[in-house]
């Protein structure tokens, strides 16, 4: 991330009036391989080819902030095989992940003997703390920094060992072996996000990614979300937190500022205005393009059509990071994306 796309980032989070409406996108490897061209395992095992691969959408879409950028990842793979999850690699696609456990009723065993992994040994983690210690010079060589790191959220990590509707089942017959768990998965996070941490040298910003959250009521969210999140988020003292959720459940909106985030990435299934009255205008919102049927499938003229009225909805540039409502999915063509960046730039208020 260059200098002035982080300070961007922070005009944005401190509700600074930018000169232009700016565009942050959530890309990583489901999108960035297919739209190159480039064999997925290549992408993840070469890190060189994975350098080259960012530094080509870079040139691409100069006027883009990619978040959380040179993000290395493998996919969801990297927290769950830590657990033990089998990993389970194709040709042209993310990985799989299989479940550890095939119902809800084995919970309790598990739980009894499990203990928090150690990001620095175990599953895909230690992988991706080695990859950041050898493109960080090379990333820093191009005048660029690695600002953000990025891990999944507890309970997306809990949803991958088992599947997520035996998870949701685990949390109404078994909630306090499902508290546990969601207890060592947010260990997990915050050990993980800060061996990242300690093998970079410039991070000033954290992302936590976990749709499960969406699946939860109100009520549900306080005693098996809430506290969780904000252990994580309330773990690091730094000026950027941002925290993605693109399911389509509001509930829990009204919280988000307690968690001490500052940009929040969304469904596009919500109205943006009501998302700003919902979050109290606290938070730098980082949204909303249909990343399937407008920005994979739509037009050019449907992009247009579509920014120009969320940018007519929220009406005005200050406290806005105009994005896909989640992050860029496989499929989504340049041209696309080419068409929000000149829609945003002739938008008039």
């Amino acid at each position: 991330m260059k200098d002035k796309e982080w300070q961007i980032l922070l005009d944005c989070v401190n509700m600074k009036e930018p000169e232009e409406i700016p565009i942050a996108l959530i890309v990583d490897s489901p999108w960035i391989p297919g739209y190159l061209g480039i064999p997925h395992m290549q992408f993840y095992f070469i890190p060189d080819v994975w350098l080259e691969a960012y530094k080509e959408i870079k040139r691409r879409f100069p006027e883009v902030i990619f978040i959380p950028d040179f993000w290395v990842e493998f996919g969801m793979a990297q927290e769950p095989s830590a657990f033990g999850a089998k990993i389970v690699f194709k040709p042209n696609a993310t990985p799989n992940i299989e479940p550890i456990l095939s119902s809800a009723d084995d919970l309790p065993t598990f739980i009894a003997r499990l203990k928090t992994p150690n990001p620095k040994t175990d599953g895909f983690m230690p992988i991706v703390l080695e990859y950041y210690k050898y493109i960080e010079p090379k990333v820093k060589g191009m005048g660029e920094k690695i600002k953000i790191v990025a891990a999944r959220g507890p309970l997306a990590i809990s949803s991958h060992l088992m599947g997520v509707t035996e998870f949701l089942v685990s949390v109404k017959l078994y909630p306090e072996e499902a508290k546990r768990l969601i207890e060592i998965a947010t260990n997990l996070v915050i050990d993980f996000l800060t061996a990242q941490i300690e093998v970079l040298h410039d991070v000033e910003g954290i992302l936590v990614l976990d749709d499960i959250v969406g699946f939860f009521s109100e009520e549900d969210y306080l005693e098996f979300a809430h506290p969780y999140l904000k252990k994580i988020f309330s773990s690091f003292d730094y000026p950027v937190k941002i925290y993605h959720n693109d399911t389509n459940n509001n509930v829990y909106y009204k919280y988000l500022p307690e968690l001490g985030i500052n940009i929040f990435n969304f469904t596009h299934l919500q109205n943006i205005k009501d998302v700003y009255n919902l979050t109290q205008g606290k938070m730098c919102l980082m949204g909303n393009v249909p990343p399937l049927d407008v920005l994979v499938n739509g037009s050019k003229e449907d992009v247009k059509r579509v920014v120009e009225k969320i940018l007519m909805d929220y009406g005005m540039k200050k406290g806005l990071l105009l994005s896909a409502g989640g992050g860029v999915s496989p499929g989504t063509p340049g041209e696309n994306i080419r068409a929000m960046i000149d829609t945003s730039r002739s938008f008039k208020f």
